[in-house]
């Protein structure tokens, strides 16, 4: 009797050993290693996407246009009729009362002859500002139009010291030309000026 519950303890203790022994490790399916990496992986990204700063537009820069000043458009005029009108409020001359001055219809002192002769192929406009001394200050613009290569010849200005602009007021064909430094005329000649795309120049 003492034999067999000696057996039946060996029995229950291999039994007990046998239960509770090392298990095999359960092996690992590739399927789920994969979903695993990938999982990993895509916290990877999100996370770096979420520490990159958003990028802030450059603001704009401006953009610098050559624009020529406004001009009025000028009607053609005969220049055997040519009338005058002041010159356009565009130009500035701070203290000179002269700027915006028209001149007026009659001059008095020795009258000169002017000629300009438009070799353009453009109708112009033409500002003639005066600067008289003698025998009375006067000061002031009259303005013109020219046809594409004619003449207009001035013959109700007096002597003094004359600044000459020509422009097209076309604005796709815009130019702007001056004679530069007054030119002082008297009645001895008539007095001819050329005027191109580039210049105002004194002719003979």
């Amino acid at each position: 009797m003492k034999c067999f519950s000696v057996l039946i303890l060996v029995l229950m203790i291999t039994l007990i050993l046998s239960a509770c022994g090392a298990q095999a490790a359960p092996t690992a399916i590739a399927i789920d290693i994969q979903g695993t990496v990938a999982a990993g992986a895509l916290t990877v990204v999100a996370e770096t996407q979420a520490a990159i700063p958003t990028a802030t537009p450059i603001p704009p820069t401006a953009t610098f246009t050559d624009t020529p000043p406004p001009t009025d458009t000028l009607l053609p005029v005969d220049a055997s009729g040519a009338t005058f009108t002041s010159l356009p409020n565009s130009n500035s001359g701070g203290g000179d009362p002269c700027v915006n001055k028209a001149l007026p219809a009659t001059l008095q002192g020795e009258t000169v002859k002017i000629r300009l002769n438009n070799s353009t192929k453009a109708t112009l406009a033409v500002s003639v500002y005066l600067n008289q001394t003698t025998p009375q200050i006067v000061c002031g613009y009259r303005t013109y139009t020219i046809a594409p290569e004619q003449p207009l010849v001035i013959n109700d200005l007096v002597e003094g010291c004359y600044t000459l602009w020509a422009w097209n007021p076309v604005p796709e064909d815009y130019f702007i030309v001056t004679n530069g430094a007054s030119s002082c005329i008297d009645s001895s000649e008539t007095w001819v000026f050329d005027i191109s795309t580039s210049s105002i120049k004194l002719g003979t």
